[in-house]
């Protein structure tokens, strides 16, 4: 019994060590595969159209990823439900570093309009690995409404708040928070935000006459104020734009609070691995950094604003804090 019982000791020890073994040899191949990430093409969703400011700012990147890792970076455009459908897509996918995300501030706020439409959790179901970059918006009119400043655009819509109207270029947007915002700052809040499905139709009735008055992304609306087709009032960022350097800032145009900005960043699904992470938080930050990548998004009215994701994490709390605020006092709500 004795002798059964020490060969049965022995059996266990030669099995716990063959256990332990196996154990170490997975973990040893679990951190060798995301030592040696990316082994293979990366996807980035870009949940809108394609040749709007988001996917602007991905295909930047992204051909800039694709140097940094020596590996394929594939934009795939899942456009829909006010960007929703590409990122369920993406809070579902494995959380590998292989389907990445790159999405605007609007991320941050549909959850607190689509509370019962939305089916993910747009923090718990998502790793916020880096801030890229940002964009302020430019508040412009059609050239016939009389007003050249903003004190004289309030004045006119006090006097006739009937005769005027704001375009949006989608529900959520940060520019129909802007103009949300600013209508509730000047007790405006009668005249109407219509909402278009995007910048190209918004804009275009904006300069046909239809709609009077739009606060957009640069990349879609400067060529238009170039162009002189628009004319432009103020900026929401804290400084002027160096594309606009004689257009005031909303604060320098009286209006205080009033900064606003487009912001973009990446984005994985819950889970990732530190090491994934860690690597591309060390790719943003460099690519971020390059003078051509800076000099690019300066001409298109964005600026770099990398920031890692500890740091991006605690923006997107600041950020939804003051959306909420926003959404709350201009009583936006989804018919």
């Amino acid at each position: 019994m004795k002798k059964n019982s020490h060969i049965n000791r022995r059996a266990f020890s030669a099995l716990s060590t063959t256990i332990v073994g196996f154990g170490i040899l997975a973990y040893s191949g679990l951190t060798g595969a995301q030592a040696a990430y990316p082994s293979k093409p990366i996807t980035i969703v870009v949940p809108h159209a394609a040749g709007g400011a988001v996917d602007s700012v991905a295909r930047f990147y992204a051909n800039k990823l694709k140097d940094e890792l020596k590996e394929s970076v594939v934009v795939e455009n899942r456009a829909g439900a006010s960007g929703m459908i590409g990122a369920e897509h993406v809070a579902r996918a494995p959380a590998d570093g292989y389907t990445l995300y790159v999405n605007a501030s609007i991320h941050s706020i549909n959850p607190l309009l689509y509370k019962k439409a939305i089916r993910f959790d747009a923090v718990k179901d998502f790793t916020a690995i880096s801030m890229l970059a940002q964009g302020a918006l430019i508040f412009s009119v059609n050239p016939q409404v009389p007003a050249n400043t903003v004190a004289e655009l309030i004045i006119k819509i006090k006097a006739d708040p009937k005769k005027y109207s704001f375009a949006t270029s989608g529900f959520g947007s940060a520019g129909h928070l802007g103009a949300a915002q600013f209508l509730y700052k000047t007790q405006s809040t009668q005249v109407p935000i219509v909402l278009y499905k995007g910048a190209a139709p918004a804009l275009q009735d904006l300069v046909g006459g239809q709609v009077h008055a739009m606060m957009d992304p640069m990349l879609s609306s400067l060529p238009f104020v170039k162009s002189g087709r628009l004319r432009a009032l103020a900026v929401t960022g804290a400084e002027r734009s160096p594309l606009l350097p004689d257009v005031p800032t909303l604060r320098e145009a009286g209006m205080a609070d009033q900064e606003l900005y487009s912001w973009y960043g990446l984005w994985g699904p819950a889970n990732l691995p530190p090491a994934v992470i860690k690597k591309l938080n060390d790719a943003s930050a460099r690519i971020m950094a390059q003078p051509d990548m800076n000099t690019r998004l300066v001409n298109m009215g964005f600026e770099p604003a990398y920031k890692n994701s500890a740091a991006f994490e605690k923006f997107i709390d600041e950020e939804t804090a003051r959306y909420r605020a926003i959404i709350t006092r201009a009583n936006i709500t989804v018919e």
